[in-house]
This record gives C-alpha cells, sequence and structure tokens, in this order.
C-alpha cells in the first residue's frame, strides 16, 4: 500500500479514537451533576498528606480558601495548570472546558448563582430578603433543595463581601445580610456599594496562610477562583489589578513590593500596617476556619501563630499604657509627699 495512503488511514484512525475518548468523558461529566444534586455540599478539598504539621495547616487552610463548590474546584484546577508542561496543559485543558459543561449542567449551582446575586440586590436596596423571593427566583419545584442552594450561595456572599445570612423573623422566613467586618477599608464608599472587606480578609488569610508573604501568582491564582481575573472589570470591585496593587496599598492594607533579588522580577503581598491595626491573625484564622466549618485550634501551628500576635499586641498595648499610667499617677504623688511635710 502507498505510504501516503497508510498515513491518512492512521490519521482517520486516531481522531476516532480521540473522538471517542471525548465522547466518553463528556458521557461521565454530565452523568456526575445528576448524582451530585441532593447531596450536601462537599467539604473542601485536601491535600495529600503534608511532612509537617505546619505545612498540613497551611495546606488545609488554603483549601479551604476556594468555596467549597464545583465551579471553584474547576476554576482552582485551572489555576494549576501553569506548573505543567504543554502536553499536560492541553490535557489539563481539555478535561476543565469537559467539567465546566458539566457544572452548566448542575441546576443546584445555577440556582445558587441566582440566589446569589438576590441576595446582593437586596442588600444594596435595603429590601427584605424573603425565602418566597428566594422561591420565585429558583422556581418552586426546587423547593425541597433550598437549604443547600442557600448554603452555596451564602458561603460565596461571606466570603467574597464579608456579608453573614442571618434569619430574623422565623415565623415568616425572613433573612438579613449583616457585615461581619468593621474595617475602613469601606471609607469613602456609598450606602450602595457593596462592601469590600470580605475580599480583603480572604486576601489577608491567604497572604497568613503562606507564611506572612504571598507571591503575586497566589494571589490572582486565589481571585481567579472568585471569577476575578486582572484586565478584566469586575461589576463590584472594577478593575481588581488597581484595587489591590493601588488602592488598598494606598490605604495601608497591603504592601505591594518586588522579591528581592527576583530575576525576572516577581512582587508578592504582605499585610499592611492599617491590617495590623484593625485585625488580628486569630480573626482571619476564626474566618478561615469558618468557611471549613472548624474552630482555629483545629489548625494546631497557626493557631500557636495567631496566640503569639495576640500576646505581642497585649505587650506592646501595655508598654504603650505604662508611660501615661505613670504621668497619671506622679501628681498624685507630688500631693501626697506634700501634705506629708506640712
Amino acid at each position: 500500500m502507498p505510504r501516503k495512503h497508510k498515513n491518512k488511514q492512521h490519521a482517520h484512525g486516531k481522531r476516532h479514537q480521540v473522538q471517542g475518548d471525548t465522547q466518553e468523558a463528556q458521557a461521565s461529566a454530565a452523568a456526575a451533576p445528576g448524582e451530585e444534586c441532593p447531596s450536601s455540599p462537599s467539604s473542601a478539598p485536601q491535600g495529600s498528606p503534608p511532612s509537617s504539621p505546619a505545612a498540613g495547616d497551611r495546606q488545609e487552610l488554603q483549601g479551604a480558601m476556594a468555596p467549597s463548590s464545583p465551579v471553584a474546584e474547576a476554576s482552582w484546577a485551572g489555576s494549576e495548570e501553569g506548573a505543567q508542561g504543554p502536553e499536560e496543559e492541553s490535557a489539563d485543558a481539555a478535561r476543565a472546558a469537559l467539567l465546566a459543561r458539566s457544572i452548566r449542567k448542575d441546576p443546584l449551582m445555577r440556582k445558587a448563582s441566582l440566589v446569589m446575586d438576590f441576595l446582593l440586590e437586596r442588600y444594596t436596596k435595603k429590601e427584605p430578603i424573603t425565602q418566597n423571593g428566594m422561591l420565585n427566583v429558583i422556581g418552586r419545584k426546587y423547593k425541597q433543595h433550598l437549604p443547600e442552594i442557600l448554603s452555596r450561595a451564602s458561603e460565596r456572599v461571606e466570603l467574597v463581601f464579608g456579608l453573614e445570612l442571618k434569619e430574623v423573623d422565623c415565623s415568616r422566613n425572613i433573612y438579613t445580610l449583616v457585615n461581619k467586618f468593621s474595617l475602613g477599608v469601606e471609607e469613602g464608599s456609598s450606602d450602595e456599594e457593596l462592601p469590600k472587606s470580605g475580599l480583603l480578609m480572604a486576601l489577608l488569610g491567604i497572604i497568613f496562610t503562606k507564611g506572612n508573604r504571598a507571591s503575586e501568582e497566589e494571589i490572582w491564582d486565589f481571585l481567579n477562583v472568585l471569577g476575578i481575573h486582572a484586565g478584566k472589570k469586575h461589576s463590584i470591585f472594577g478593575e481588581p489589578r488597581k484595587l489591590i496593587t493601588k488602592d488598598l496599598v494606598q490605604k495601608g492594607y497591603l504592601i505591594y513590593r518586588r522579591v528581592p533579588n527576583s530575576d525576572p522580577p516577581g512582587y508578592e503581598f504582605l499585610w499592611g500596617p492599617r491590617a495590623y491595626a484593625e485585625t488580628t491573625k486569630m480573626k482571619v484564622l476564626e474566618v478561615l476556619a469558618k468557611i471549613q466549618d472548624k474552630v482555629p485550634s483545629s489548625f494546631p501551628d497557626l493557631y500557636d501563630e495567631a496566640l503569639r500576635d495576640q500576646v505581642e499586641r497585649a505587650a506592646l498595648r501595655g508598654a504603650a499604657r505604662a508611660p501615661t499610667m505613670a504621668e497619671a499617677s506622679a501628681p498624685t504623688r507630688a500631693k501626697s509627699y506634700s501634705s506629708s511635710h506640712i
């Protein structure tokens, strides 16, 4: 048989094999959401057993920072591709595309996104959040899945915006969103704007779990999980790169600097002085632990570091108060001395 004809046959066979593999993968991915719908939210992804307790704390909480949903898992998987070779990247991109298509078929994830938009709209308009309103958004046939849908939506709202959903009237099923943080990052914002404190706390958490400094790549990996991308204007946060490298830096919440001796130049983020003044490592750890439905002491190494931070802060406050107390007591001692010698 002529070589040219053989090559055509071989290429045709390879195409059939690739198409068959792709169709099989699509069928498997499409079946997965149907099995997942009635189940409770999955726990945050866990990494392989770490070599030390410290590494375990940080790996576990880094996983917790990504919302525990199929959408987040797909985005997180996509962010890991950069460390692989071209062939692995191509294979991972194909898997990510299949997973993204399967997610679009997950009705609970679609409904959770609708409920999240509904919650934020009611918050900005200062209108009551009712169960009937949420049912109108998702459709009555999803009533039995409302707890699961609401859990997914409220988790994202809490992580990104620092807004906690609370039921204020049990008899009428009326809810409200409460701003959990009191950071001054909202200064100058209008009442209609959504708070940025939640996102800032999440960024501070990433920095904490990365050993108190996070590379620019690590920060963007996390933001990409939340659908926030460099150079792409966000409906809530505006231009993200300006927000984190200029606005939050100018306000003193983040430090953005070049990594010493890096070639090519690399950049990293640290806590800024205002972050240290307005929050603590323990508060950040409490937020991270709550995302994973745990308590801060579940992460011994990070918990010990947060406790040391509290002790150091208390010592500094005590040292600052000492001169003031000494000055206040000086006139009293002088008066006592004078009266004893009259």
